[in-house]
């Protein structure tokens, strides 16, 4: 394969005149490794494994021969189906492929959760030819037999190793048992995760590897750095010192772990930080989230705050910083998340706060990517703030919990139930408080006015009083 001439332009695809118009006023000038392998399997008719890293253009290449082949407008039901984990990426993929649609009569429609199905039913009864979904919007329009899929011809998997993430993979059984056996498979993803191995050994036919990266290769344009922070207080601190910085970090992701972390980093900038800010996550409607996703892409806002909802498949150009206020937990989320900058030949950079229990997933992370994260020196600017005795106990539960399932005998800090700080004192490491030898270990709930037991309840009361008031109507 090696001696194959590879195509150095679209037009050697062999592409029709109407995809290599909106291919040249999209700004594509020559395609990309991902494109120029897979394009040409797909145009043949193989069954495609696709990995390769964040950026590189996977959405044209399986979007551009799945246009060439459907070629034109054509009944009622659907024949190619795209399905992708999170309403964010079915929304940019329906975009991406409405724009290299534009001189064809094709119609492309994107159904996801978080609205209601009527519009979205009207719109399929209307007709569709390239169908976007995610797994339980579509199901759901199957099973009410809103959708008709024995047409289908086709079917892409996008961003698979987060479906099965997502927990996708029975919807994902049930889809494959109801479209027609014969069809054209592909399945893409930056990252291959056993299981997802495994999927594509259910449904993928003598498939054709294309691997221009290593799994789990981060982004080779993006600058990556890190910073221990002890606690939550001094992340924020450190946070609002580097974006004070607004000619550097101009436009910024920010990730966190948890909706709360989200919503509290968000009302932080807001208050403290110049620039738009916006949240997403999946708390939040769907309007909301594409108004915060829309108005980000436009250069209106400069922070967006999000859970990693939004790390999977989102192009954002231009995106300076990608900031990771937790450590993602799924380490594949990792490179997917700094994969939101350094897009398309622009560079970019990634920093990662971690605290003390986090750490231990860095060093996961550097495994999978296959390189350290420099550790940068802490800002003496920066104060650092005393950690919440509540947030050690929390961090101390979770390296106990974490080494607990690496060695069973591990007993941890908590199968003691004190610990000496200095000579004289001694805490409950329950309550924070002095600890207190013997039945009450604890001076935790110590009352003037001890319970009275059951006879205190409400009910007890209530039905003390009904005998009472039964006896005086008696006299």
């Amino acid at each position: 394969m090696s001696d194959t001439p590879q195509p150095a332009s679209f037009a050697d695809f062999k592409l029709n005149k109407q995809l290599l118009t909106a291919v040249a006023e999209a700004g594509f000038t020559e395609p990309t490794p991902v494109q120029v392998q897979t394009i040409p399997l797909l145009l043949a008719g193989h069954d495609v494994l696709g990995i390769a890293q964040t950026g590189t253009g996977k959405t044209a290449a399986f979007g551009l021969p799945l246009l060439m082949k459907v070629k034109y407008a054509q009944g009622t039901n659907p024949r190619a189906l795209i399905m992708a984990p999170t309403r964010e990426l079915a929304m940019q993929i329906e975009t991406h492929l409405k724009r290299l649609a534009t001189y064809t009569d094709l119609r492309i429609f994107a159904i996801y959760g978080g609205l209601g199905p009527k519009t979205q039913i009207e719109t399929i009864a209307k007709g569709v030819d390239i169908l976007i979904a995610t797994p339980g919007r579509l199901l759901e329009l199957y099973l009410r037999g809103d959708l008709v899929l024995k047409e289908l011809k086709t079917l892409v998997l996008d961003e698979a190793d987060k479906m099965m993430d997502m927990g996708f993979m029975p919807q994902i059984r049930k889809i494959l048992e109801v479209i027609p056996n014969k069809r054209q498979n592909a399945l893409f993803s930056a990252t291959m995760a056993d299981k997802v191995t495994t999927l594509s050994e259910e449904f993928l036919e003598f498939p054709m590897r294309v691997e221009v990266t290593p799994s789990a290769t981060s982004a080779q344009n993006v600058v990556q750095s890190l910073y221990e922070v002890p606690n939550l207080v001094t992340k924020i601190n450190l946070l609002g010192y580097l974006l004070r910085d607004q000619a550097t970090f101009n436009r910024v992701m920010i990730f966190t772990r948890s909706k709360v972390h989200a919503e509290n980093v968000a009302h932080f900038l807001g208050r403290r930080i110049a620039g738009e800010v916006r949240a997403i996550h999946g708390n939040k409607g769907q309007n909301s989230r594409i108004n915060a996703m829309e108005a980000f892409k436009a250069g209106e806002v400069r922070f967006l705050v999000a859970t990693d909802v939004a790390a999977r498949g989102i192009d954002v150009p231009e995106v300076s910083h990608v900031i990771n206020f937790d450590v993602p937990l799924i380490y594949d989320d990792y490179v997917h998340r700094i994969g939101r900058t350094g897009r398309a030949q622009h560079t970019g950079a990634a920093i990662t706060f971690a605290n003390e229990a986090e750490m231990h997933h860095i060093a996961q992370i550097e495994e999978l990517i296959k390189q350290p994260i420099p550790l940068m020196p802490f800002p003496a600017e920066v104060e650092v703030a005393e950690t919440p005795f509540e947030e050690q106990q929390s961090m101390n539960r979770e390296q106990d919990e974490r080494r607990r399932r690496e060695d069973p005998n591990f007993k941890g800090a908590f199968h003691e139930r004190k610990e000496y700080v200095k000579p004289g004192v001694t805490i409950d490491k329950r309550t924070g408080r002095t600890y207190v030898e013997g039945p009450n270990r604890s001076q935790k709930g110590n009352k003037a006015r001890p319970s009275k037991g059951s006879a205190s309840k409400p009910a007890v009361k209530a039905v003390k009083a009904a005998i009472a008031r039964s006896k005086g109507r008696r006299k």
